[in-house]
């Protein structure tokens, strides 16, 4: 009954083709010419029951190994460009997700002592964990691929240069960065420019490898890594980044977020915002869903849209959004570059501690991510939001150039 069921749903998939493989029955879905093709293998029949629970239970499926596919970035990429259709399906049923939303029982405020443990959850996995699969610098954010014969190292590093060069970056300036990750922007961007850095994490495995690498650089005089949620910052300062936090935010404060960079920054003051979104005609339905990136991945989290972006922007700062580019497609490609690391990563990983349901969720994890930006379901704005003074003194500057 419950394959029956399931098959029902997923039968209305008309981008891509997908082979399902229970035993020696072979149903296929989708379109049979579609070059975009996965194939799955159903391994036990508990799956189908499973599958009722949506993304969070396809996942635990697969993390037991009731069931396999030969590629899951196509299978997550086919499953992006189809979601448009079980949206429709979903927002039949807003009616009993919308109540349970309003009273925060799908998803909690992310209150300080609640936001420590949801960022710990993740980001306390082992700084050992991060390093056999990001680049030297430690970004654990999409890199930009200026040129096809671009690596992941120098794709971070255009990255840097260019949140640098947004923001206008001078050695006088004092930059907040908000979200540190291992210290590789704060680092990156002292040394280039000579500016001082302001950082904060609420990660304390985060915090001891940033202060560290901080160390070794010489820095300790420029950069100060402190511990501090966002709300609880304090002063004013010259420019302010934050690179793939806000998603970690939580729906609810989103306001809040963009009210507190507004008035941490100066008058003549800029953000550069990298900020991971989801389609807007998707986002309130994000924000009652719990996924399983929401629940096993980032606890708490929830994609912004461009949409609630300029809204918070409108209602709660005095930013003008002067610059934005899209680097979805380059996401796709970092993560592409991440999972092939993490999968030949395995015997460190064993040796580490990180057994084989542990590898599966995270190689499933990489590899919707990947399809969710390949399908663009997904995407990854760097914004320029910049006070009104920096704004004039920006356009100055350009018109004198040319």
């Amino acid at each position: 009954m419950w394959r029956k069921v399931v098959l029902s749903v997923i039968g209305r998939l008309r981008d891509g083709k997908i082979e399902i493989q229970e035993g020696d029955r072979i149903t296929v879905i989708g379109d049979p010419e579609s070059h975009l093709a996965a194939k799955v293998t159903v391994n036990s029949p508990k799956i189908w029951r499973r599958m009722l629970r949506g993304s969070t239970g396809m996942a635990e499926g697969f993390i037991r190994e009731e069931w396999d596919c030969d590629d899951l970035v196509v299978l997550s990429t086919i499953a992006g460009l189809n979601l448009p259709r079980l949206d429709r399906l979903r927002r039949r049923f807003r009616f009993i997700t919308s109540p349970v939303q309003k009273v925060g029982l799908l998803m909690p405020r992310t209150t300080r002592s609640r936001g420590k443990k949801q960022i710990a959850a993740h980001y306390d996995l082992g700084n050992d964990l991060f390093s056999l699969f990001l680049d030297r610098s430690m970004n654990y954010s999409a890199a930009v691929f200026n040129d096809e014969s671009d690596d992941l190292e120098a794709a971070q590093v255009n990255k840097m240069d260019r949140i640098a060069d947004q923001l206008k970056l001078e050695s006088t300036h004092h930059v907040l960065e908000i979200g540190t990750g291992w210290g590789g922007l704060a680092i990156h961007l002292a040394e280039l420019s000579g500016c001082r850095v302001t950082t904060t994490t609420i990660s304390g495995e985060q915090a001891a490898l940033a202060r560290e690498r901080i160390a070794r650089a010489g820095l300790e005089q420029r950069i100060e890594v402190i511990e501090v949620d966002y709300r609880d910052l304090e002063g004013k300062f010259d420019r302010l980044v934050s690179i793939e936090m806000i998603e970690a935010v939580g729906w609810k404060d989103f306001p809040t977020y963009f009210r507190q960079c507004s008035n941490l920054l100066k008058s003549n003051g800029a953000m550069l915002l990298q900020a991971i979104t989801i389609e807007d005609s998707a986002y309130e339905l994000e924000k009652a869903s719990r996924s399983f990136i929401s629940r096993y991945i980032f606890p708490g989290g929830c994609l912004p849209s461009v949409e609630e972006i300029d809204r918070c922007i409108a209602d709660e700062t005095n930013f003008g959004r002067v610059d934005t580019l899209d680097i979805g497609l380059d996401y796709a490609r970092t993560l592409s570059i991440w999972s092939r690391r993490f999968s030949g990563a395995t015997g460190q990983l064993e040796a580490l501690g990180y057994d084989r349901r542990f590898r599966r969720m995270w190689s499933l994890y990489l590899a919707i991510a990947e399809g969710g930006f390949r399908s663009r379901r997904n995407s990854d704005f760097q914004m320029l939001l910049a006070k009104p003074e920096f704004a004039a003194l920006s356009n100055r500057l350009d018109a004198a150039s040319m």
